[in-house]
């Protein structure tokens, strides 16, 4: 039993595959692509053990096409020509492409990403990357302009269960023991969504239970009693990527700057990339400090700056600075209650229209139309200010943006309570 329980159960077809149902349902995007046969280079962005790879590998034994993949943490320039090279000797006139599956692909260097560019343009290959990290920053613009994306969620509570269930129903190991879940609760818990942890933790627990038992029930207390004295068996890649840097946030946005750092030596003693705690640290500083000290957000852009300058191991020294101002800052989440409170109020009123004295009326007929007539150009009046409807007719008098209680943001509140009175008044 040398295999892994994650891979003995690793689906070989649409029907078995679980969760993604927005992608491969029926009549979902990539379901259509491939029930034609035909598909386009694309990306699959998701957290780990989502099916990422697995999708790769049904796609591929569904079109019945030469499936090559690539591991960017082992895989060089030549490894990447070495394929190219193969996949052109192999593709034979009007039948689809060989596909090349790259997992993590934001590993990938720019001139790694290059080398891929000629062949997805001339179809060489179809290109399917896998990454947990956002493509927008680690994959290079010409090859992500060549690529559709598709976005993997976590799996839901209904899918892990049936993942279970087919553990215990299907494995040839798994069903000639007779396994009582009488508990999942910590399972799914510490599975996050993810397959693969899930069925590690599943396989942990019965290799753990007594040999010569008739059978095994397994509870809530015995999953924690196991993983508590095996903490990271139950991660086969020994690294609690998500976890880890979930805790390094919350510590920020707690202003705890001692288990901040902790949480960051965790990272960098786990060789987490450098690039990822900046990217971080620049949302922590929008997200929980915003308003109350802007001068965090030029601290982490300058902090993520100094990281692609220098890289280790000096960088991890601009990292801890920024950590600290961070952790130590006056916190605030107005900007980003006001952005998401923005979004739902488009979403739920749809494209209200733009009053008529805010439109720009560059022509003649747009004035006539009365375009512009009757805006007020603010630095004309005392102050640089001058009250008028900006919001949409069906909106006005709605509010979006709230202070909140830190001497930078109460400033910026007396300020708008003077320009606009009673209609300003949380």
């Amino acid at each position: 039993m040398s295999e892994p329980l994650a891979e003995r159960l690793r689906p070989r077809s649409l029907d078995d595959y679980i969760g993604q149902q927005h992608l491969v349902g029926e009549g979902a995007v990539l379901r259509k692509m491939i029930d034609a046969g035909r598909i386009s280079s694309f990306i699959l962005w998701g957290p780990p053990g989502v099916g990422k790879t697995t999708l790769a590998q049904i796609i591929a034994h569904r079109l019945e096409t030469p499936f090559y993949t690539l591991s960017a943490v082992t895989s060089g320039v030549k490894d990447v020509r070495d394929v190219i090279e193969k996949a052109q000797k192999t593709r034979f006139f009007n039948e689809a492409s060989p596909i090349l599956f790259i997992d993590e692909i934001h590993r990938f260097s720019k001139s790694q990403q290059d080398s891929l560019l000629g062949a997805v343009e001339k179809g060489i290959v179809t290109l399917i990357g896998a990454t947990t990290e956002n493509p927008s920053f680690e994959v290079i613009r010409p090859l992500l302009s060549r690529c559709q994306l598709y976005v993997l969620k976590s799996l839901e509570k209904d899918d892990l269960l049936e993942l279970l269930h087919r553990a215990l129903t299907q494995d040839i190991y798994l069903k000639e023991r007779n396994i009582e879940l009488r508990e999942t609760g910590a399972m799914l818990r510490y599975s996050g969504g993810d397959a693969r942890k899930l069925l590690n933790i599943l396989e942990l627990v019965v290799e753990a239970s007594t040999t010569s038992a008739t059978s095994i029930v397994i509870t809530d207390e015995m999953v924690e009693k196991c993983l508590q004295q095996n903490p990271l068996a139950y991660d086969k890649d020994g690294e609690m990527h998500y976890d880890i840097i979930s805790a390094f946030i919350k510590s920020i946005r707690g202003s705890d700057p001692d288990a901040a750092l902790y949480w960051m030596a965790r990272m960098i003693e786990g060789g987490e990339d450098p690039q990822f705690i900046a990217r971080r640290l620049v949302i922590s500083a929008s997200e929980d400090i915003g308003l109350a000290n802007p001068n965090a957000l030029l601290l982490a852009n300058a902090a993520f700056d100094t990281v692609m300058k220098i890289g280790w191991p000096e960088a991890r020294i601009a990292l801890a600075e920024a950590t600290v101002y961070l952790a130590t800052s006056p916190k605030s989440n107005s900007a980003y209650l006001g952005i998401d409170h923005a979004l739902g109020l488009v979403r739920q009123t749809g494209n209200q229209p733009v009053p008529l004295h805010l439109r720009n009326a560059p022509t003649s007929l747009m004035k006539d139309l009365g375009y512009s007539d009757g805006y007020k150009y603010p630095h004309d009046f005392p102050g640089h200010f001058t009250p008028q409807q900006y919001m949409p007719d069906a909106l006005q008098g709605e509010r979006i943006w709230h202070s909140q209680h830190s001497p930078a943001e109460e400033k910026l509140y007396e300020r708008m309570l003077n320009y606009w009175g009673p209609r300003f008044k949380d």
